[in-house]
């Protein structure tokens, strides 16, 4: 396993510096700049905070410079922030999106798994048929619907819970609900789906066969059942840990969602690469932990 681990992180390298380096000429040679605004600076202005953040250098050395620090750890200062670097950016706003994120996503998986299991054991019934039509809303209501549709309802009309902010704990409820549906309908229908196919395997069969209880069944099936939702977990998992761009910005949230937007918006050129480095880190990541969990659950598996 430890080769598995070493083996994988070494792949990772090249993968990373690919990410960097395709970011990086996109960003750069899109029209515009971050000092570029409707009413254009003087030209000594200019100049000299192009020199001051060595955009007056040719691109390939400017890119060679973006490397070197980044291996150091330093993700540069903040166009737009310009009293910030990076690194405190997301040091302030990672936070957030990490908590709101896994929130989130420990809600989807309970409650996806619940239903989804529920939904199997009762296949072609009235639950089943809830549970899928569920699944389907869930999908195909996006979140910038969903937000404001709570916003309303439950922050305007009933006045139960704030509608944006960040500090209290009342103040997430909106947001990790918000997050958390579309995955509560994949897993539950990935669960389902799964659920049903190992239900039918011939060792549930035996055990089924054997008088054992629904608890135990259950189980055994929930093991077998399990791997397509760890699959889709690991690529969930890095873009909720990371920050929601939609529900961030609308709740008013100081994640890296919202950074990212800021940063997009105003060519921010440092805030973008930044938090492509990030995703790209977290995706990786939990990539490697679904492998490593798929040979804790499956005996099956094995990384040598």
């Amino acid at each position: 396993m430890l080769s598995f681990v070493l083996r994988r992180f070494l792949s990772a390298i090249p993968t990373v510096f690919l990410i960097v380096t395709i970011s990086f000429f996109l960003i750069r040679v899109a029209p515009g700049g971050p000092f570029d605004l409707e009413q254009p600076l003087e030209a000594r202005v200019m100049e000299n905070l192009r020199r001051i953040y060595q955009l007056d250098r040719p691109l390939i050395e400017q890119y060679g410079l973006y490397l070197a620090a980044l291996l150091r750890g330093d993700f540069g200062p903040s166009f737009y922030f310009r009293d910030f670097t990076i690194a405190e950016l997301f040091a302030r706003g990672l936070p957030v999106s990490m908590t709101l994120g896994a929130l989130a996503l420990g809600l989807a998986l309970i409650t996806g798994g619940a239903l989804g299991t529920v939904a199997a054991f009762r296949q072609n019934s009235t639950i089943d048929y809830a549970v899928t039509g569920l699944g389907a809303f869930g999908l195909t209501i996006p979140n910038f619907v969903v937000a404001p549709v709570l916003q309303i309802v439950f922050g305007l009309m009933l006045a139960w819970l704030p509608v944006g902010g960040w500090g209290s704990p009342s103040s997430l409820v909106l947001p990790v609900v918000t997050l958390a549906l579309p995955q509560v309908a994949v897993i539950a229908r990935m669960t389902r789906a799964s659920m049903i196919e190992a239900l039918r395997s011939n060792h549930i069969r035996t055990l089924r066969s054997l008088g054992l209880p629904t608890s135990i069944i259950a189980r055994h099936a929930l093991r077998a059942a399990a791997l397509p939702v760890v699959s889709y977990l690991g690529p969930a998992a890095a873009a909720l840990l990371t920050g929601s761009v939609v529900v961030e910005t609308i709740f008013g949230l100081p994640g890296v969602g919202r950074y990212f937007v800021e940063g997009a918006l105003n060519r921010d050129y440092t805030l973008v690469m930044g938090t492509v480095v990030l995703v790209a880190v977290f995706v990786l990541l939990f990539n490697l932990l679904v492998d490593i969990a798929y040979a804790l659950i499956d005996p099956r598996v094995r990384h040598d």
